[in-house]
């Protein structure tokens, strides 16, 4: 890795080297506030010399929680104890960085340790949405396709979070669109079953992808980089795979997006992944080799 602790500038942003500690759930948030658990957890990265931090999922709406102790910034109180956390880890050198995410239908769900599955609706959950009434596993909820309407809230969801981050402190945005989460749903064939001007074809199942991206480029300053995280396949026949994500990334780029973050699966509760050392570095690989857009190279 020889580029791994060379510095980089991406816009107006300088990162000390090329090692970006990922978004990890903390499950630790009541109300979708950050804690002194949430400052510790991330200070502590920064401390140690990582150049970019970025917050766990962080939902834009209160639906769009994976569980009711998931982190949030649907409301402007949350912003108060954000900029604590943002100006720590700036003091340490490094680029604070926030993850926004909707669950999508993998949503009202239990934080780990406390249950497995759905959270019912009288227990406290609530309902999840997504492309289409299909449900994540048996023991997740059966989610409520969303209307043009829900498609719009969405959208307006994510820009004013991202306008909430730049308050907050933040250098760096990044869009959730893996993990078998909201963004990750529309993409995919094998979760999107739509046959509006969202779902079918690839460039509909793109469709909300690119109308986020744009409206959060819209409101976050220039001088500032955007990231997307992207699942590279859905380790699934029929589903979404490198190729596409190609395809995803060449319709990103001119929409102001500086680095595609590839992971892997989470959309199928019974794909087979070939689990074990390295087994993900393949994909980047390959989407890097095969991409005709240009890549900053991340490790």
């Amino acid at each position: 890795m020889p580029h791994l602790f060379e510095p980089l500038r991406q816009r107006d942003v300088n990162f000390r080297n090329r090692i970006a500690v990922s978004p990890m759930c903390q499950y630790s948030s009541q109300d979708g506030h950050a804690s002194d658990w949430h400052l510790v957890h991330l200070g502590s990265r920064a401390a140690g010399g990582a150049a970019a931090i970025l917050t766990e999922a962080t939902a834009v709406s209160p639906e769009g929680r994976i569980s009711p102790q998931d982190l949030g910034i649907w409301k402007d109180e949350h912003i108060e104890m954000l900029v604590r956390m943002t100006h720590f880890v700036r003091g340490q050198g490094a680029v604070a960085g926030m993850q926004l995410a909707h669950a999508g239908r993998k949503a009202s769900t239990w934080a780990p340790g406390q249950g497995t599955g759905a959270i019912a609706i009288e227990a406290g959950g609530w309902q999840p949405v997504a492309p289409s009434a299909l449900a994540f596993a048996p023991d997740y909820a059966m989610p409520r396709a969303l209307d043009a309407a829900g498609m719009r809230k969405i959208i307006a969801d994510f820009a004013a979070a991202a306008q909430r981050a730049l308050a907050a402190g933040f250098q760096l945005l990044e869009l959730h669109a893996a993990h078998g989460y909201l963004l990750h749903e529309f993409l995919s064939p094998l979760s999107n079953q739509r046959t509006d001007a969202y779902g079918g074809s690839l460039e509909n199942r793109c469709r909300l992808v690119c109308e986020v991206t744009a409206a959060v480029r819209g409101v976050w300053p220039e001088r500032l980089p955007l990231w997307v995280r992207i699942s590279a396949s859905d380790w699934s026949e029929g589903g979404w795979d490198v190729e596409a994500s190609i395809e995803l990334a060449r319709r990103l780029r001119p929409l102001g997006v500086d680095l595609v973050d590839c992971s892997s699966g989470g959309n199928v509760a019974t794909a087979k992944i070939p689990l074990g050392a390295g087994y993900q570095t393949g994909l980047p690989n390959a989407f890097a080799g095969k991409a005709a857009c240009q890549r900053e190279r991340w490790a």
